[in-house]
């Protein structure tokens, strides 16, 4: 599989940030389902390291950690911003990873008493977005 790269990563972690803060709610629930969505099934999708030789995939906590530590964010703004980036790197964006997005979306989203309607509205906006490429 091609490289991604970094800024693919960090733009994973807010839309991930986005579907947990859709209820302007996080839950320690959300955030460990998100740690182990990445160890387990983002670390193996490539090789990509950061400067400091880590795993690149590594960037989707770093920046959900760091966005949920901000407390502050908006969550629909944090979706636009990964939608933006979808439009204009499409290339990123195959089946498998399309799969792999919504899967982590959805688990992030199950992980605290169910899907909740914010969460279920951009889980749907995000399925909309992932099929038009």
């Amino acid at each position: 599989m091609k490289n991604l790269n970094m800024h693919f990563y960090q733009k994973l972690g807010k839309l991930f940030y986005a579907i947990a803060a859709a209820d302007n709610d996080v839950r320690e629930a959300e955030i460990l389902k998100l740690h182990e969505i990445v160890k387990s099934k983002w670390l193996p999708v490539d090789d990509t390291e950061d400067n400091f030789n880590t795993d690149a995939a590594y960037q989707i906590e770093f920046v959900f950690d760091w966005l949920n530590n901000q407390g502050q964010l908006n969550a629909e703004a944090c979706f636009k911003d990964f939608i933006d980036f979808k439009n204009e790197q499409k290339h990123f964006f195959t089946e498998p990873i399309k799969n792999l997005i919504i899967k982590t979306a959805h688990a992030i989203a199950n992980s605290f008493s169910g899907k909740n309607k914010s969460e279920l509205i951009m889980l749907a906006k995000l399925d909309i977005e992932l099929k038009k490429i």
